[in-house]
C-alpha cells in the first residue's frame, strides 16, 4: 500500500471536450470519491437516442472502493445521470439541500430509493473515507451551487463546480471569497475549474441585471406576459415573479419541470412567492390579460414543451393572442439554435411581441468569464491545474489564461476523459487510461443500443431498406417461391416497377448461380443476394439501401 498512498489519483470519466454529463473520480488509496454524475442530450446523429450518460466501468470495476458522490448543484449535466448509476452502485450521494430536493423527485420516478441522499450545507466540512470535504458557496444559475475542498494526507483539491462571482446575487449570498482565499493561504495542490465561459473576456453580468429588464418589459406590456426559462434557474423565477408583484400581475406556472422546481424551492425556502400571486392556469381567464403571468419551459424550442406547443396552437390551455409579450429568458444551448428560432418564427406569426435577443439583457450566464476566472486562480494560487467543464477549445483557452497568470505549462493538465492523472506534493504526471466513454439511453434500454445500431439506424434514415424475401426447399436448395421485394424508405414502389422487376430477375440470376455451384448455406446465399443487388441498386440509383435477404425453408 505505502507507495500508491502516497499519490492522489484524478479521473474525469466525463465533462472534458464537451459540455455535459460531467463526472470526476478522485482516488487516494482504497478510498474514491466521485464528483457530480450527469447527462448529456444527444448529437444529432444519435438517432432515436433520449439521453447520454457516462460509462462507469471503472466505478463497477471498484466498487469496494467506492465511498460517496459529491454532488456541486442541481442541473441535468451534474446529477442526471444518478437514476441510472444509483441502480447499479450503492453508494451515499452528497449535496445542499435544493441539490437533493431536485434529484428526490428524479430518482422516485425511476423508482430509486432515496434512502442514501446525505443534506450538507456550505460551510460544512465531512470526514468520507481518508477525505475531508468542504462545501463552499457560490453563485451560478441555480441556488445552492457549492464549490469543494477536497483535503487529503498529501494535499488539497480545490473543485469549483458551475461558478460566477456574482456581487449582487438575487438572493443576497455572495461567493465564500473568504474561504477560497484562506485556502489559497493555506495552500492548493490542485485546481479544477470551470472552464464554459472562458472565451468571453471581462464579467458575466449579475443575475439582477436581468430583473431590470423584466422590469421595463413588464412596463410596456400590453396584455399577459409569457416567460420561458430553464426551470432550474430559481432566481430568475423568483425575479419573474417579484417583478409581477410589482405591476400587480398574477402568476401561473406551465411545464411539468417548471411546476415541480418551483414546488421543492418553495417548500425549501429558496423562492418566496408572496400568498395569493400564484393562481392555478385555468383561473386565468377570470383576470384581464394584462393582469397575468406565465411562467413556462420551452426556452429550448423542446418539441413537448408548453412554449413550442403555444407557438404551434396546440397547447390545451393557452393560445397565443397578438397583445401578448413573450419572453425567452435563455440563450439556445449549442446545436438547439434551430428549434429555438423556428419556435420564435411561429410566436411572431401569431403577432406576439417576443423579446429574445441576448443583447436585449434578458439572459445571463451562469459561467465565469476571463476576469472571474483568474481572480479564483489569484485566489487559490494552485500548484497544478486541470481546466475542466468545457470543448477542448474552453479548456485550451483556460490554459492559456493560466499560463499569462505565471502558471508554468507543465503544472497544467488538459486532458481527456479516461486519462489517470496522478499528483504527488512536488509533482504531476498522466499515468495511464481507464474505460471512459458514452453510454447511451433510448426509452427504458440503458446501453443496449451501440454504435453497429446506430450506424444502421443512419443508413436505415439515409438510404431506407429493401427486404427480399424468397422460399427455398431445404433439401434441393431450389427456389419454390418468390423472390418479393419489399421496400421502406428506398424507393415507392408503385412508381418505380421496372426497377423492382429487374432486381427480382438479378436475384432470381444470383440463386440459380447458387443452386448450379451446389451452394446450399443459407449464409452465403443470403451474401450473395445483397452483394449482387447492392451493386445493381448502386448503378441504377446511386444509392445504398439497407438489404435484408429473408429466406423461408420448406
Amino acid at each position: 500500500m505505502g507507495q500508491i498512498q502516497q499519490k492522489i489519483q484524478i479521473i474525469p470519466l466525463g465533462g472534458l471536450g464537451e459540455i455535459g454529463k460531467n463526472m470526476t473520480v478522485i482516488r487516494f488509496g482504497d478510498d474514491i470519491i466521485v464528483i457530480d454524475c450527469g447527462l448529456m442530450f444527444p448529437e444529432d446523429d444519435m438517432l432515436g437516442i433520449d439521453l447520454v450518460i457516462p460509462d462507469i466501468s471503472y466505478l463497477m470495476d471498484n466498487r469496494d472502493l467506492v465511498r460517496a458522490i459529491v454532488l456541486t448543484h442541481g442541473h441535468e449535466d451534474h446529477i442526471g445521470a444518478l437514476p441510472y448509476v444509483l441502480k447499479q452502485l450503492n453508494v451515499p450521494v452528497y449535496g445542499t439541500r435544493l441539490t437533493l430536493g431536485i434529484l428526490e423527485g428524479k430518482l422516485k420516478e425511476s423508482n430509486v430509493p432515496t434512502t442514501n441522499l446525505i443534506p450538507v450545507k456550505a460551510g460544512d466540512d465531512v470526514q468520507i473515507g481518508t477525505f475531508t470535504v468542504g462545501f463552499i458557496h457560490v453563485s451560478h444559475s441555480i441556488a445552492d451551487a457549492v464549490a469543494l475542498a477536497i483535503k487529503t494526507p498529501i494535499g488539497t483539491i480545490v473543485h469549483t463546480g458551475d461558478f460566477k462571482f456574482d456581487q449582487t446575487p438575487v438572493d443576497g449570498k455572495v461567493t465564500d471569497f473568504h474561504k477560497f482565499a484562506e485556502l489559497g493561504d493555506q495552500g492548493v495542490l490542485v485546481l479544477l475549474a470551470d472552464s464554459t465561459n472562458a472565451e468571453h473576456a471581462g464579467y458575466t453580468m449579475s443575475e439582477k441585471s436581468v430583473g431590470v429588464t423584466f422590469d421595463e418589459a413588464y412596463s410596456n406590456a400590453r396584455g399577459r406576459i409569457i416567460i420561458a426559462s430553464f426551470s432550474s434557474n430559481i432566481h430568475r423565477v423568483q425575479q419573474a415573479i417579484d417583478t409581477a408583484c410589482k405591476y400587480k400581475r398574477k402568476v401561473t406556472v406551465l411545464g411539468r419541470s417548471m411546476i415541480n422546481v418551483v414546488n421543492i424551492a418553495s417548500e425549501l425556502g429558496y423562492l418566496t412567492v408572496p400568498e395569493g400571486v400564484l393562481i392555478d392556469i385555468d383561473e386565468i381567464k377570470n383576470y384581464p390579460p394584462s393582469g397575468v403571468v406565465i411562467i413556462t419551459t420551452g426556452s429550448q424550442g423542446e418539441s413537448m414543451s408548453a412554449l413550442t406547443r403555444m407557438a404551434m396552437s396546440d397547447h390545451r390551455k393557452v393560445d397565443i393572442t397578438p397583445s401578448d409579450t413573450i419572453i425567452i429568458s435563455a440563450t439556445p444551448i449549442p446545436g438547439n439554435e434551430k428549434m429555438v428560432s423556428r419556435t420564435v418564427d411561429y410566436l411572431l406569426r401569431q403577432g406576439a411581441e417576443v423579446i429574445y435577443e441576448k443583447a436585449s439583457g434578458i439572459h445571463v450566464s451562469g459561467h465565469a468569464s476571463q476576469e472571474e476566472l483568474k481572480l479564483m486562480h489569484n485566489l487559490i494560487r494552485p500548484k497544478f491545474f486541470i481546466p475542466v467543464h468545457g470543448q477542448f477549445r474552453h479548456l485550451a483557452k483556460h490554459s492559456k489564461l493560466a499560463q499569462e497568470l505565471g502558471m508554468p505549462k507543465d503544472h497544467i493538465f488538459i486532458t481527456e476523459n479516461g486519462q489517470v492523472m496522478e499528483f504527488t506534493p512536488e509533482k504531476g504526471s498522466v499515468a495511464g487510461k481507464v474505460t471512459a466513454g458514452i453510454v447511451l439511453v433510448d426509452g427504458l434500454g440503458v446501453g443496449d443500443v451501440g454504435n453497429i445500431v446506430l450506424r444502421d439506424r443512419r443508413q436505415l434514415s439515409q438510404e431506407g431498406i429493401l427486404i427480399v424475401v424468397m422460399t427455398m426447399d431445404k433439401e434441393s436448395g431450389s427456389v419454390l417461391a418468390g423472390p418479393d421485394i419489399v421496400s421502406r424508405g428506398f424507393v415507392y414502389v408503385r412508381e418505380s416497377e421496372q426497377l423492382m422487376d429487374e432486381a427480382k430477375i438479378k436475384v432470381r440470376q444470383t440463386l440459380e448461380k447458387c443452386e448450379l455451384n451446389n451452394i446450399t448455406e443459407w449464409a452465403t446465399i443470403k451474401s450473395s443476394v445483397r452483394d449482387t443487388l447492392g451493386k445493381y441498386l448502386y448503378e441504377k440509383t446511386r444509392r445504398r439501401p439497407m438489404i435484408l435477404p429473408i429466406i423461408m425453408e420448406v
